[in-house]
């Protein structure tokens, strides 16, 4: 699926498993909200090229792997000749992690963003969508490293702080740092779509 589409998470209390949900964001995608299998209450994240959006709810796992259409294997297969003809192609590496993002492959997505990290270290981006990843295979630790790098990087960069308080509030229970982090959102971008999904959080962990 496009990740640049919108779609919510199923399961827990904002949006459900980590898959899509997690704020994307590879270089070659839009901010927009990345989730797995929607439900009525899910937080709508970016997709992971803008952020990789975080799903709230139940701690780490997603889905299994999806089946790739015709068209996205088609494209792989590409992007995999790429790559081993020109292992520094960045855009290529960025791409294919983006593929394997989309089709619930977190081993692989995490390696291929590694790629292009190494070619290009300093990206909030592929750091946010490679940190969803992380999520996904229950590495929380370097989940939060990941997020708070991007943020580092780009303090206004709301979907990597978003993403850090769904970890700390569902997969480390430590609400006092998720607190923290979603407040952050709210100062930065009050409108945005973040924020709406920050209220709903903070007000779950009031409850």
């Amino acid at each position: 699926m496009n990740r640049n589409i919108m779609f919510a998470l199923a399961g827990g209390l904002a949006a459900g498993a980590l898959v899509g949900y997690f704020f994307g964001a590879s270089s070659q995608k839009e901010a927009g909200p990345v989730v797995a299998a929607p439900t009525a209450a899910a937080p709508i994240m970016p997709a992971p090229s803008l952020g990789g959006a975080v799903a709230p709810g139940t701690p780490g796992g997603m889905p299994g792997a999806v089946l790739p259409n015709a068209e996205t294997q088609n494209r792989m297969a590409r992007l995999q000749a790429m790559v081993a003809a020109d292992p520094k192609n960045h855009d290529a590496w960025v791409s294919l992690g983006n593929d394997y993002f989309d089709t619930h492959q977190p081993q692989k997505s995490v390696e291929a963003y590694a790629k292009a990290l190494a070619l290009k270290p300093e990206d909030p981006n592929v750091l946010t969508d490679q940190g969803v990843m992380y999520r996904q295979l229950n590495q929380f630790d370097k989940a939060v490293a990941n997020f708070q790098k991007a943020a580092k990087l780009d303090p206004t960069h709301v979907q990597s702080l978003f993403n850090l308080g769904v970890v700390y509030a569902h997969d480390l229970q430590k609400p006092d740092e998720a607190t923290k982090a979603w407040n952050k959102v709210l100062v930065l971008a009050p409108n945005s779509e973040q924020a709406a999904q920050a209220r709903q959080q903070l007000s779950q962990l009031k409850k």
